[in-house]
């Protein structure tokens, strides 16, 4: 069994999972890298999974319509053949150069990967998630307030308070049901943006004296050593009140941040990062950025150019991985080799 602290080798190391990445595996797939992926998000897809999945896209080649799932979906079909592997759940917090080229990359799950190249397609950075305005929270958080839940068990048998009315509220409220002692769902109105047999099942439980509802919104919170104890809400109408609880889950949706990519050492421009239009190369050779975050002269930001930028840099990537082979430029419609690596020939 792989230790968190042994380094996982691969060639390319994707950061980040949304369309730009997922064919940036296959462009890299067909010159036969190996590519792991890294994303801050619990799902693949990036912020057309998370942002608009049902959002229509009307701009991909060839294809007239296709909403963020969909395109999402097609991308992980079409890359199959090449059987890359996802790290979910997870923010790079360290690219460390260790060759010529080798990069250490660091997670703040503890997981070390060695990889000869990185690839950032981290669209405008990492989501981040929206901090509820309740004073002081800061000092709960990582101890008894969470923002995404990493291992349900850390859960069991506690008073949880959880705080939005989005699909992420109503979906951990009926997850963490069974395991926690008490589930409280705290929203400031009575109506949810979330699916709505998410929303019938959750009332169903309140019906059925399982879980509480409570309309308002914390404006602060009591406990000591970053243990909360309970939650002082406002409601719209009537006086304050206070929840007990042992553990708060805010879900009040995600923002992107530049986030660590800041102290990795890579030239910036702003909130993006500069590159060459040849390869989409960095400043730090063997380390590349495609998609919304990077820039450029004439940068447009559509998903058709992340994926040109992807195939360019597959390119200049494999003179990195393979130093003593020749690049044969290959198509896809007539190469024999390049179809039996998709499983179509």
């Amino acid at each position: 069994m792989l230790s968190v602290t042994e380094p996982i080798k691969t060639d390319v190391l994707v950061i980040g999972a949304g369309p730009c990445g997922l064919f940036a595996v296959f462009e890299l797939g067909l010159l036969d890298m190996k590519v792991h992926l890294i994303d801050i998000l619990d799902k693949i897809g990036g912020q057309c999974a998370e942002l608009y999945p049902e959002k229509p896209i009307y701009d991909i080649p060839g294809i007239p319509f296709i909403t963020g799932a969909g395109l999402t979906d097609s991308l992980l079909a079409q890359i199959k053949p090449f059987g890359p592997t996802f790290h979910l759940g997870e923010m790079v917090e360290s690219v460390e150069k260790i060759g010529d080229p080798l990069f250490r990359v660091r997670t703040d799950q503890g997981k070390v990967f060695e990889a000869k190249i990185v690839v950032i397609a981290a669209g405008g950075g990492s989501f981040q998630p929206k901090r509820p305005p309740v004073p002081g929270i800061e000092a709960f958080e990582g101890k008894s307030v969470f923002y995404a839940v990493r291992k349900m068990e850390a859960f069991r048998d506690k008073r949880l308070l959880i705080v939005g009315g989005g699909d992420s509220a109503l979906d951990w409220t009926l997850n963490l049901h069974p395991v926690a002692k008490r589930v409280i769902l705290l929203h400031r109105r009575d109506q949810f943006r979330a699916a709505p047999d998410s929303v019938n099942k959750m009332r169903a439980l309140v019906a059925d004296g399982a879980m509480d509802l409570k309309l308002g919104q914390v404006t602060s919170l009591e406990g000591e050593d970053g243990n909360v104890v309970a939650a002082q809400v406002k409601p719209d109408k009537g006086e304050p009140y206070r929840i007990e609880c042992d553990a708060v889950l805010p879900f009040f949706g995600l923002t992107m941040k530049l986030g660590p990519v800041a102290d990795w050492g890579i030239k910036l421009d702003g909130e993006l990062i500069p590159v060459d239009t040849a390869a989409f190369e960095t400043n730090v050779p063997g380390v590349f950025a495609i998609g919304d975050i990077n820039t450029y002269p004439g940068k447009l930001k559509l998903i058709l150019s992340g994926f040109h930028e992807g195939a360019l840099m597959a390119q200049k990537a494999y003179h990195y991985v393979y130093p003593d082979k020749r690049l044969v430029f290959q198509y896809t419609t007539s190469s024999t080799s390049l179809q039996k690596k998709l499983g179509v020939s």
